[in-house]
């Protein structure tokens, strides 16, 4: 049976400064690197045979220490920037108190967390899967679908969008949905994309 492994980036600096990253390159913290590695452990054993990743810094780094945890050899990848972060737009590099201080909380949890609402300047959560939803039916799918175990290291939002699809979770489920940094989640998958299991590893 496929298995599709989902994986957030290590904490990355600015999630320990608290602030909104979106597209901007930032290195992991020394927490996110020790989350990567983790993430390596528990990795390791499996069959990984595709890896996906978006093109930002934080994500290519949690894959590559990650994957040298678990002591897996060099493994076909694809990067894209289909699977990057959402854009924060205008409150890019802001932090989130200083936020939730000039805009109110109410309207920054509506643009940190609901479906539809842009960020001024920036992408909605719908507008992520605008992206991310085209790129898992054409690349991502196609390898579940040839029984291949696939591994996707991504960010919160591209990751919440695709959790979103699978789960069959509506707008309204998803303002609640939280992605983890470092623990991957297993979904056990049959080879027309349909989930069996999900569990956090």
């Amino acid at each position: 049976m496929p298995e599709l492994i989902l994986l957030r980036h290590g904490e990355s600096q600015w999630n320990l400064e608290n602030r909104f990253t979106g597209w901007v390159d930032q290195p992991l913290s020394p927490r996110g690197e020790a989350e990567a590695r983790a993430a390596g452990e528990k990795l390791r054993g499996r069959k990984i045979d595709k890896l996906y990743m978006s093109v930002l810094v934080r994500a290519t780094e949690t894959a590559r220490l990650a994957l040298e945890a678990a002591d897996l050899g060099p493994i076909p990848t694809e990067r894209d920037a289909a699977l990057n972060e959402r854009k924060y737009g205008d409150i890019t590099g802001m932090n989130k108190d200083e936020a939730r201080q000039r805009f109110g909380a109410d309207q920054v949890k509506l643009w940190r967390r609901s479906y539809d609402v842009r960020p001024p300047g920036g992408e909605s959560l719908a507008d992520t899967a605008a992206r991310v939803l085209p790129y898992w039916e054409a690349k991502i799918l196609p390898d579940v679908r040839a029984g291949k175990n696939v591994l996707v290291v991504a960010h919160g939002n591209s990751l919440r969008a695709l959790v979103m699809h699978l789960d069959g979770l509506t707008p309204e489920q998803v303002v609640e949905l939280e992605i983890p940094t470092g623990v991957p989640l297993l979904y056990e998958m049959t080879r027309d994309g349909t989930v069996v299991t999900k569990r956090y590893l």
